[in-house]
């Protein structure tokens, strides 16, 4: 597969040019990489508005996707933010308010993105028991939420998968979502590598309308490098204006090193699905010793190795101290959860390392201690009011009775813990503590 904007850099740097632009640094740097980071010279394409080697890359890669597919510099982060706001105009375009029902384990960019254009969200809230950054929205549950709705729905927003590695039924609820013709947009940040399993399990194969994928989270992608899709039957109004969407929230100068990578990604992605089977079986036989050893894991995403190391006698940072100190570094860990993310990139020898550190734990008395419920929090003012309201910080004893001035989120999992606007009570702050919060922002009195 071509890589344009690759070969357009390597063109440009090979040609004895005079660099009379940005940026600074002329080509040349202590980091290395500097003659290959370039701006939007002649030839080099405008990221918001391509016609040129990003519109040939971004083809590229919605051939490998079946999809219409954008790049993104600003990770998916850059892509929700466009999601909600396309989603806000589609409502307006059918002469209706926007009205998004949301799982409740939406990643802070979607919260601060409502809140700040003033989209009205409906919170699909996780069962009891269950973490407040995870909890799989069923079908059943989505389909008694839009039948009771008294106002017309414009999508149904999801986290597929979440940071622990569930996987909600997307196939069942993108058909719940066409009975009720609403669309489905999906968070699929931790999930761009989906795509290349054996059936697919990527959203955009199984009925989603919009997604996101952080490519650099799982995919050869530096960071920042990320994917918007948009189905091919998706109303044309999102594909039309997908990109002045875009542009909206993301930087007037992105980076060219991200787009090299992401264009790059779509040659090195040939092999990748081959490298991802040889990877699973490994994988899954980890597990297999692991649970035999007596840890226990969490079953989802095929590439997360979720503990919950309180059955084994730890916390999640004591499991997460003991791996630093052999060397390996965990994704996020939490009270009850310690989580690691391989991908095909990762050495075989990783998983022998990991398991022989685990290995070296000795099994303790079992923690019975759990999270404390989840409370159902009054909204005291809109998000976008909360938003915009001067705020001060003040210790979490302090916390009682006020409202939330920005969402209270430990990052990862960037899943708040108190929503804009909400007021904060008594089981809330019990809440807080229990993840290690000791102070909260809050609105002026």
């Amino acid at each position: 597969m071509s890589t344009p904007i690759c070969d357009f850099v390597r063109r440009y740097i090979g040609g004895g040019v005079v660099r009379m632009h940005m940026p600074g640094h002329k080509g040349c740097g202590p980091l290395g990489f500097e003659a290959l980071d370039i701006t939007e010279i002649d030839g080099a394409d405008d990221l918001f508005h391509p016609e040129g080697i990003i519109a040939r890359s971004e083809e590229n890669a919605g051939a490998i996707f079946g999809a219409h597919t954008l790049y993104a510099t600003g990770g998916s982060t850059l892509c929700i933010q466009t999601m909600v706001q396309l989603l806000a105009v589609y409502a307006r375009s059918r002469g209706q308010r926007p009205l998004l029902l949301a799982g409740r384990n939406a990643h802070k960019a979607f919260v601060n993105a409502a809140a700040l254009l003033d989209v009205p969200v409906r919170w699909l809230c996780p069962a009891a028991g269950e973490t407040y950054y995870s909890g799989a929205v069923t079908p059943e549950q989505l389909e008694r939420e839009l039948t009771c709705s008294r106002e017309p729905v414009t999508a149904v927003y999801l986290t597929c998968p979440d940071y622990l590695g569930e996987l909600p039924d997307v196939a069942a609820l993108a058909a719940v979502c066409r009975r009720a013709g609403v669309l489905l947009a999906v968070d699929n940040a931790h999930g761009a590598y989906l795509k290349f399993l054996f059936p697919s399990r990527h959203p955009m194969d199984l009925g989603a309308d919009l997604c996101c994928d952080s490519a650099h989270k799982t995919l050869p992608v530096v960071t920042g490098g990320a994917y918007l899709h948009i189905a091919h039957q998706a109303p044309e109004l999102l594909h039309r204006q997908a990109k002045a969407s875009m542009g909206l929230w993301g930087s007037s100068s992105p980076s060219y090193l991200i787009l090299q990578s992401l264009d790059a990604a779509n040659e090195l992605l040939a092999d990748y699905p081959e490298k991802l089977q040889a990877l699973l079986p490994q994988l899954e036989s980890l597990r297999r010793r692991l649970a035999a050893r007596g840890w226990e894991l969490l079953s989802g995403e095929p590439l997360k190795v979720t503990l919950c190391p309180k059955g084994y006698g730890y916390t999640g940072p004591e499991v997460a101290a003991a791996l630093e100190s052999g060397g390996i570094y965990p994704e996020f860990y939490d009270p009850d959860y310690t989580v690691l993310m391989v991908s095909p990139q990762n050495d075989p020898s990783d998983l022998w390392r990991l398991e022989e550190v685990l290995a070296a734990l000795p099994r303790r008395a079992a923690i019975r201690q759990g999270p404390p419920p989840m409370p159902r929090l009054e909204q005291a003012v809109t998000p976008h009011e909360a938003m915009l309201s001067p705020w001060e910080e003040v210790p979490l004893e302090a916390c009682c009775g006020r409202i939330s001035a920005a969402g209270a989120l430990g990052c990862p999992p960037a899943v708040p813990v108190v929503l804009c606007g909400q007021r904060i009570d008594a089981a809330a702050v019990e809440v807080l503590r229990y993840y290690g919060f000791h102070r909260c922002a809050v609105l002026t009195e």
